[in-house]
């Protein structure tokens, strides 16, 4: 199985609107899953200028999946949906 990448928005818009909650995914994924999944920051994903009238800040994406409103609970979720773990 390949090692699954999270990437956390931290532009300032993500940022603000509740990125800075997800910096305990840092800690919390290597005692989850070990190895298994790595994570970092962005600059900026380029989502919210997508279409900014619909923006659903923070995001973060897990492989290619786009998590939006992104909490810590939502990306744990698929990152186990990824593993096979729901």
């Amino acid at each position: 199985m390949e090692k699954i990448s999270v990437k956390v928005c931290t532009g300032t818009t993500c940022f603000v609107m509740g990125g800075a909650n997800l910096q305990e995914l840092h800690d919390l994924i290597p005692r989850k899953y070990g190895d298994k999944v790595e994570v970092s920051g962005s600059p900026c994903l380029g989502l919210c200028s997508i279409n900014w009238e619909y923006s659903k800040a923070p995001y973060v994406k897990v492989n290619e999946a786009v998590v939006n409103e992104a909490t810590v609970e939502k990306v744990l979720a698929e990152i186990d949906k990824q593993i096979g773990n729901n």
